[in-house]
């Protein structure tokens, strides 16, 4: 059974240190998790690539899903990620790929995959994205990465995954899918990877918000709010996980990502790392405000307690024009 790192098993996988429980935020988004795992297992530093935190903006009714520019992958790692085309079986095709040594990113049913467990598996069902790193189709395994690390699902969860139980007639399984190639001369110097991380810094920094969005956020809030108090309860954790959580883990990450630059020696942003560890600590303290809030049906202590968020915001913006160069427009 071919793999496309075959070094590395489920049974002993250890997750990089930015999906650490200590963490505010483990789990970030599905899309942006597999990459922090896939990058570490290239050798490559995952925290080089999240300069783009920085133009998360809010949206109205959610913040920015964040997602790594595929973009800046290339930019900083020579990685290409492009669109596969699904016109076979699924599996046929991913085992292709792992062939020629490329990953594939499909998305899929979550009801199926073992590691969401206590969440969603075997209980409902949502679109998902996982990378898969081997396969294989008469043995009915699967190693994949997705959320906290490195997990393998077999046999009914195999089936139910590739619906090959499907009904005659049934609709074809067509998941939108990427594949990744490696570069060729394997991982770039770190010099590069450094430099081009604060090129891309920069541009980012040029596309930010041009208004505070925790504030935005922070004047719609209270109304938000009242009317997920009318909804089921259920719906007050699609609420916040668009809206604090995504906030919050947004600039957890971006904290690293200063950290990182100031490891590297490119200025001293430890100051501006613990602004963006203040909103995502003021998140997540308000995400348990607000369901003592929706049971309680009380909200006015809700703003108030975003303040420090608000104001962290305006900290990394201004600091950051100071020490890195305030950008053009023309940079974006």
């Amino acid at each position: 059974m071919e793999a496309v790192f075959p070094d590395i098993d489920p049974a002993t996988y250890v997750r990089h240190p930015l999906h650490a429980m200590t963490r505010d935020w483990p789990e970030t988004n599905c899309y942006l998790d597999i990459w922090i795992e896939v990058l570490a297992a290239c050798g490559m530093p995952p925290e080089a690539c999240l300069g783009f935190a920085v133009t998360q903006d809010f949206e109205g009714d959610q913040f920015t899903f964040f997602k790594v520019p595929l973009e800046d992958l290339e930019a900083l790692f020579g990685l290409r990620v492009t669109e596969l085309a699904i016109y076979d079986r699924v599996e046929r095709h991913v085992e292709e790929q792992i062939r020629r040594g490329r990953l594939t990113l499909v998305e899929m049913d979550s009801y199926f995959l073992p590691d969401t467990q206590g969440t969603s598996y075997r209980s409902q069902h949502g679109k998902t994205t996982v990378a898969i790193n081997r396969l294989d189709v008469e043995g009915r395994t699967m190693d994949y990465f997705h959320n906290l690390g490195l997990h393998r699902l077999e046999g009914e969860d195999f089936d139910g995954i590739f619906h090959m139980n499907a009904p005659e007639g049934a609709l074809p399984f067509l998941p939108y899918t990427e594949f990744v190639k490696f570069p060729e001369d394997g991982v770039p110097e770190r010099k590069r990877i450094r430099e081009a991380a604060v090129e891309l810094l920069s541009r980012h920094l040029a596309r930010r918000p041009q208004v505070n969005p925790v504030a935005a956020f922070a004047g719609v809030f209270p109304e938000q709010v009242a009317e997920v108090a009318d909804r089921p309860f259920g719906f007050f954790h699609l609420y916040a996980f668009n809206t604090l959580r995504q906030l919050g883990a947004n600039y957890e990450l971006f904290s690293a990502h200063l950290d990182w630059l100031t490891e590297e020696g490119v200025a001293d942003l430890s100051q501006t790392a613990e602004a963006a560890r203040t909103i995502s600590s003021t998140a997540k303290t308000v995400q348990f405000q607000l369901a003592r809030a929706v049971m309680r049906k009380k909200f006015d202590k809700l703003v108030p307690a975003l303040q420090p968020a608000v104001e962290a915001w305006d900290t990394i913006m201004d600091t950051l024009d100071a020490q890195l160069g305030k950008p053009s427009s023309k940079a974006a």
